[in-house]
């Protein structure tokens, strides 16, 4: 019988030390059974502030009541890509509500994706373009979904900057040649347990060109664990792992 593999041990932050898992979904059905312990083990570790993210009406309202509810966790709004057929001006007028909320810190994710075509390219461009208007009005960050569609949404972003929010580029895919274009238009790059990867190899070499002034780790939770969790559930205390991840790939420590 072969032995099973020994993961290991989680990362150790020293005394004083923090991260923030800046793009999860604390609302999603994996959390449902376990969120206590999902959140107390990251603070435990040192994750003391978790972004839970919206991706339709519904989940940008749990959102918002997650982040009521735990003093550690906020906000954003926003429809997805996906879901870009369901945003229109009754939807606006109920974001603009929740953006009251002082817990409320992005907005997002919005975007495109040009690989899971959901909603029609057209559908996706408007919403995205009608949706960062708003977060400009609002005068929130925006969580940018980028699949596969680096130029178009490059096009919209710099059509309209600037911005004086920024914002971050979520879940980054691209190379250090367009990290450098968003940085530009005053954005933050987020990068995923992708990184952990082997064969992530033109995201890490682009982790190496960003300067820290400009990073950010998530999780993207449920989804894309990082080694050694891949193809388990992601959750916040995971970011670690990201984070010892991008500092070996600078040569720095994990602080």
């Amino acid at each position: 019988m072969s032995k099973k593999k020994k993961r290991p041990p989680l990362p150790a932050l020293k005394d004083g030390y923090r991260l923030i898992d800046t793009h999860c979904h604390l609302d999603m059905a994996p959390y449902r059974d376990d969120l206590e312990e999902v959140l107390a083990r990251a603070t435990e570790a040192g994750v003391t502030g978790i972004i839970t993210i919206g991706i339709d009406l519904t989940s940008s309202l749990q959102a918002v009541e997650l982040a009521e509810r735990y003093s550690g966790v906020h906000a954003s709004i926003g429809i997805h890509p996906h879901h870009a057929s369901d945003f229109g001006p009754a939807t606006a007028e109920i974001f603009r509500n929740l953006a009251r909320n002082e817990k409320v810190r992005g907005y997002g994710e919005i975007g495109m994706d040009m690989v899971k075509t959901y909603a029609p390219e057209d559908v996706q461009q408007h919403a995205f373009e009608d949706q960062v208007d708003l977060a400009v009005e609002l005068e929130l960050p925006i969580i940018i979904h980028d699949r596969e569609a680096h130029d178009r949404i490059y096009s919209s972003l710099r059509s309209r900057a600037p911005l004086p929010a920024g914002g971050i580029i979520h879940c980054f895919s691209g190379n250090a040649a367009w990290a450098e274009k968003f940085m530009d238009l005053g954005f933050l790059i987020s990068i995923p347990g992708v990184v952990t990867f082997t064969k992530a190899e033109e995201l890490q070499e682009a982790v190496r060109h960003i300067p820290l002034s400009h990073l950010l780790v998530e999780t993207d939770g449920p989804y894309l664990a990082p080694d050694p969790y891949r193809g388990k559930r992601n959750e916040p205390v995971y970011t670690l792992y990201t984070a010892r991840k991008i500092a070996d790939l600078k040569g720095l420590t994990l602080e």
